[in-house]
């Protein structure tokens, strides 16, 4: 599937913590326990930095993209923290065309695998992930279905599609920031998460 050049994308990131980033910067260290990274662990299993490294992207649905990121980013207490870590909501618009193996239809049946790689072990979708990037060079990563976010439109971006990044975004507000607060609780509301403030 081709994402055309001047396409909203939007994430959940972290500033602080033990990996943090910028808003326009990819993990490039791995794999961590996200569903689609396709890091090469080092000789004993273990994550580590490396060239690869991965962005991943809510696209617009009938959700909101905040809802989306929130959904996938906070899964595991489904309270959406805005102090830990420095979390910041960034929408960005791609300024190139952006090549992605579509997991969404029917490749992933024809391929050997099912829908479920973007619903099952997460273990056997970075596995999927490392041979897509290593047999298809010119993809610039994968177009899913959030599992947690109503099934809407997930992007997992490699490092490769760099270049199709904005010199600034479009929209940059830390989680915290009073100005994000109605659209964070009415995203809280529509995916049954809590919001923590500090």
């Amino acid at each position: 599937v081709v994402l055309p050049a001047g396409t909203a994308l939007a994430r959940i990131f972290f500033r602080g913590g033990d990996f943090p980033v910028r808003w326009n910067e990819f993990r490039h260290f791995g794999p961590g326990g996200s569903r689609f990274d396709h890091h090469r662990p080092d000789a004993d299993g273990n994550p580590i930095t490396q060239t690869r490294g991965i962005l991943y992207a809510a696209g617009k649905g009938r959700l909101s993209s905040l809802a989306v990121c929130a959904a996938e980013v906070f899964q595991l207490s489904r309270i959406i923290n805005c102090s830990r870590g420095d979390p910041w909501f960034v929408i960005f618009v791609t300024t190139r065309e952006l090549r992605l193996l579509d997991l969404t239809g029917a490749w992933t049946t024809r391929a050997g695998a099912s829908a479920a790689i973007a619903t099952g072990p997460k273990a056997r979708a970075r596995l999927w992930s490392r041979n897509v990037y290593e047999a298809f060079p010119e993809v610039d990563g994968l177009a899913y279905r959030s599992s947690m976010g109503g099934n809407e439109p997930a992007f997992a971006l490699y490092e490769r599609c760099r270049d199709a990044l904005p010199t600034a975004p479009s929209f940059h507000r830390a989680l915290s920031d009073p100005a994000l607060m109605a659209p964070l609780v009415a995203a809280a509301h529509a995916i049954g998460y809590r919001i923590l403030l500090g």
